[in-house]
């Protein structure tokens, strides 16, 4: 008899690869369906990190790289954290991995075991409770709704703690919320965390320079707890480079050499040539990420103002990233046609169906009531989407 191991069993799909892969398939059906289930930039690579991508191939970075990455690419990022985030890092402190994924991925197996505790908040991005499944350790959710914006308090933090606490998962700007932490309200948390010294943070900034309301702001800053805080990030999303697959963390050593030894076991360097792009990302031109931040500002508005025009849509302002997260229960307990909105997963289907829009339900983010919308997409895309929306909810009764 044929069986998977337990291990794999405990893990649910991805719903938002679930969601493209559902749009994907109506438009090969020649559906016309707008996607707003993925999380991606619409934007094309820009120039200057493609010609240093075509020249790194010229140049045969056709061999294994360092497991950790290239040194330049390592000290170009040491100089972006000191550069963007106040943040001093030597080059072994960074390990450089196939995208943030991997990078998230890699620290939780290292860190967590067997009936270890992680706090992750709610709404939370739907790997994050599946990675802690992988690494044996026991999610402890501490929600958040659109009343505080979607952000944790130190009090809930701290009620959340236990003598099995081992990590708090932090990410800001959030995916799915675009909810953003200020330096106030990450110091009241730090205040916590430095209460208890076995916990480490894992800090996901991915979302960085897609930041509404000033400087990035980063937990790491605080050096009461900055030797147990591991920072993720890379450059797919600032820089339109979700395909080329590189991510890093930057941490104590001592997570570092783990990670490093972790990562030579099962899939050693990144791509030579990417990291080559990523580094011309890093210590390039960096007026593309403004250009791409004011871009998706526009459409947040954009998003922001139409949600509210439909009848029982309850909509807050993300300060970050490129989602909607939309409270949706009040079309719970509606149907249309063979649907029944029991909770946001459902209406989600009955969107991609009816109106050939994909967004995905809050249930996958530890959030059943809303529903997240990417704005990745151009203004044409993201008006005509809203409006077949409203007009399906419309035909709920």
């Amino acid at each position: 008899m044929t069986q998977l191991s337990a291990r794999l069993t405990r893990l649910s799909p991805s719903e938002t690869l679930a969601m493209s892969q559902k749009s994907a398939e109506l438009k090969a059906r020649g559906i016309d369906v707008i996607n707003l289930s993925v999380g991606e930039p619409d934007f094309f690579t820009p120039d200057h990190i493609k010609a240093a991508a075509k020249k790194a191939v010229d140049d045969n970075f056709s061999f294994y790289s360092p497991v950790a990455g290239y040194a330049d690419l390592r000290e170009a990022i040491t100089d972006k954290l000191r550069r963007d985030n106040g943040l001093d890092y030597a080059p072994a402190q960074i390990v450089v991995s196939n995208g943030a994924k991997q990078s998230v991925c890699n620290t939780l197996l290292c860190i967590v075991g067997e009936g270890d505790e992680v706090i992750v908040p709610a709404p939370y991005w739907v790997s994050y409770v599946e990675m802690v499944k992988l690494a044996e350790g026991t999610n402890v959710i501490v929600a958040a709704g659109i009343e505080q914006d979607f952000k944790i308090t130190p009090a809930q933090l701290e009620a959340a703690v236990t003598p099995r606490t081992r990590a708090l998962i932090l990410c800001s700007p959030s995916n799915p919320t675009g909810s953003v932490y200020s330096r106030d309200e990450l110091k009241a948390l730090a205040d916590v965390i430095a209460r208890h010294p076995d916990i480490i943070v894992l800090s996901d900034e991915i979302y960085e320079h897609i930041n509404y309301v000033g400087r990035h702001e980063s937990i790491a800053q605080f050096d009461e707890i900055k030797d147990r805080t591991v920072v993720v990030n890379g450059v797919s999303k600032a820089y339109a480079m979700t395909g080329w697959r590189i991510g890093f963390i930057a941490a104590p050593l001592w997570i570092a050499k783990a990670v490093n030894t972790l990562q030579g076991q099962y899939t050693s360097g990144p791509c030579s040539v990417a990291q080559k792009a990523a580094e011309a990302a890093f210590a390039g031109d960096q007026r593309c990420v403004e250009e791409m931040r004011q871009t998706f500002l526009r459409r947040r508005d954009l998003g922001v103002r139409l949600l509210r025009e439909i009848p029982g849509m309850k909509v807050n302002v993300p300060q970050g990233a490129f989602y909607l997260f939309p409270e949706v229960d009040a079309f719970f307990g509606r149907r249309a046609g063979g649907h029944v909105i029991d909770e946001a997963g459902a209406l989600a289907m009955y969107l991609l169906d009816e109106a050939h829009v994909a967004t995905v339900g809050g249930t996958a983010f530890g959030a059943p009531t809303c529903l997240r919308l990417s704005y990745a997409t151009s203004d044409a895309n993201l008006a005509e989407a809203i409006a077949r929306i409203g007009k399906a909810l419309e035909r709920l009764r």
